[in-house]
């Protein structure tokens, strides 16, 4: 891509967006730390392995069932930490407000965060804030950057899956894109769909106390579950099969994603974890998820396999099988 506009798809998590960071940030910002693609940066400095990662929010609205812009922030940026086995310890945040921003609102959203940061066990250290005139923004942008130390031994990232590991997920699917977009659109169902944005570091630290050597961890934000895994299978090499029969999707998300026309595979998650476990550690890993209030329903949905390599495939509830392919186009814009 050497010319043209920016388009909603090329943010969407999905084959746009990769396509644009190949082809632009990563010839550019070569080096290989961001070669390796994954939610944080693992890096040695004085014999202290350290995390850290970056990210934005412009969800709309800044208010939705579950949570806000600035939970999710502190959520967001602990789990990239925690996808690398990270132990998160500070973050930052910088504002960027419009003018004629509620008070009160900008009010409720930074004391969310402060007991989001709370709850995670990090501290918000450093921060910016910038205002910009009315009509240049759209209510309020939140950048945030985040920092962890790495235990010894510990070595996650989407590069590790082998054949013969399996895949769990600590909960159901899509809950987080369909509760935003829901109140986006003012779509009222009989129950009212909630975000799963969650803190996961305190899962994850029970998860790699059971078993230290899990492959992969990865929280399928935008593009969902689908493309987060043909993310890992690219990184990897390797072949991922799901099972459609075991893949968790409560019945409300489910009514409204026929509604709309969507795939619950593909829709935003902010409070689940993709976890890519060989075979020995398994059991042990699914037993800690199981222990804790984040991973209740925590559940085994695929494998991993030498075939097509770089391919994900869903095995059908009769036995067939179908390409799952990367999110391509923009099928839910501004969700995190």
């Amino acid at each position: 891509m050497d010319s043209g506009l920016i388009q909603l798809d090329q943010g969407s998590g999905g084959r746009a967006m990769h396509e644009l960071i190949d082809s632009l940030f990563v010839n550019a910002f070569n080096n290989p730390l961001l070669a390796e693609r994954n939610d944080s940066a693992v890096f040695e400095i004085r014999g202290a392995r350290l995390a850290m990662t970056t990210d934005s929010y412009v969800v709309d609205p800044i208010f939705f069932p579950g949570g806000n812009i600035g939970s999710l922030a502190v959520h967001g940026t602990v789990n990239d930490l925690a996808m690398r086995g990270a132990k998160p310890l500070y973050i930052t945040a910088g504002f960027i407000l419009e003018e004629g921003l509620d008070f009160g609102d900008l009010k409720k959203i930074v004391l969310s965060m402060a007991e989001a940061a709370r709850q995670a066990g990090v501290q918000v250290i450093a921060g910016d804030t910038k205002v910009v005139p009315r009509g240049k923004a759209d209510k309020l942008f939140i950048n945030t950057s985040g920092i962890g130390i790495v235990p010894e031994g510990i070595h996650i990232g989407g590069q590790n899956a082998c054949p013969g590991d399996l895949v769990f997920i600590n909960g159901t699917i899509g809950d987080h894109g369909m509760a935003v977009l829901c109140k986006r659109e003012g779509l009222a169902f009989e129950n009212e769909i909630e975000s799963d944005a969650a803190a996961l570091n305190g899962l994850v630290d029970l998860m790699l106390e059971s078993f230290a050597g899990i492959h992969v961890l990865r929280d399928p934000t935008r593009g969902g579950v689908a493309t987060t895994l043909n993310e890992i299978a690219e990184q990897s090499g390797v072949g991922i099969r799901l099972f459609e029969e075991a893949l968790p999707v409560r019945e409300d998300v489910i009514g409204a994603c026929e509604v709309l026309g969507l795939d619950p595979l593909y829709v935003a998650n902010e409070g689940k974890v993709l976890a890519i476990v060989p075979a020995q550690g398994a059991g042990a890993v699914l037993s800690a998820m199981k222990s804790h209030p984040l991973g209740r329903a925590s559940c085994l949905i695929g494998e991993i396999v030498s075939d097509d390599p770089g391919r994900v495939f869903l095995r059908t509830r009769i036995g067939g099988h179908r390409l799952v392919d990367m999110l391509r186009g923009e099928q839910l814009p501004r969700i995190c």
